[in-house]
């Protein structure tokens, strides 16, 4: 009788454990980006690190100096542009930017990257309709993009004319949402 008891004890006790683990991957939706779950129960820069295709945007975001504020509370709306992406600058660009010495210059072009609140793939559709096809959106860095839509696909103008498509929209995080981006967003005068 005393085997039957404890081998029920143990069997709800694993059912509960699946059931609470069930709970929280349904609460806890993840998209694969670069190879890796990105966990909206995680911070911006606890999964960026994970993403193979990020590696060139995280040493910048470390280089630049802003792991910290991408840690913050925030909420933080990043349009990320991918390992990819940076390569589409002309050749050097990166590595210029790297340089202690540029420091200033390369979080400037990385806050460009970066708009206050949370605004998610629906919420920016919406600004687009509303502003009648455009939605300009204001950077931390003190510059604006511009969003649209051409086809199905949602497109960033930069402040030098460039276009960037979103790849994967609405990577939630703890602290914002992430949108992959596939061009890097250059502000006026850089």
């Amino acid at each position: 009788m005393r085997t039957i008891r404890l081998s029920a004890c143990m069997l709800a006790a694993v059912f509960l454990t699946n059931v609470t683990h069930a709970q929280t991957m349904a609460k806890e939706k993840t998209v694969m980006v670069g190879g890796a779950p990105m966990y909206p129960s995680k911070n911006i820069i606890e999964n960026a690190v994970n993403s193979k295709d990020h590696t060139t945007l995280v040493a910048a975001v470390k280089a630049a100096g802003l792991v910290e504020t991408l840690q913050s509370a925030g909420p933080f709306t990043v349009f990320a542009p991918t390992n990819k992406a940076f390569e589409k600058l002309p050749k050097g660009t990166v590595d210029m930017l790297l340089l202690p010495e540029n420091k200033a210059m390369l979080a400037s072009v990385l806050t460009y990257h970066v708009v206050q609140g949370r605004i998610n793939a629906e919420d920016l559709l919406k600004m687009i309709k509303e502003g009648n096809g455009t939605a300009t959106l204001s950077t931390v860095n003190g510059g604006t993009l511009t969003a649209m839509v051409k086809g199905n696909k949602v497109m960033l103008k930069d402040g030098m004319g460039g276009i960037s498509t979103v790849s994967i929209a609405d990577v939630n995080q703890s602290n914002g949402v992430i949108h992959v981006i596939d061009a890097v967003a250059l502000p006026k005068g850089k």
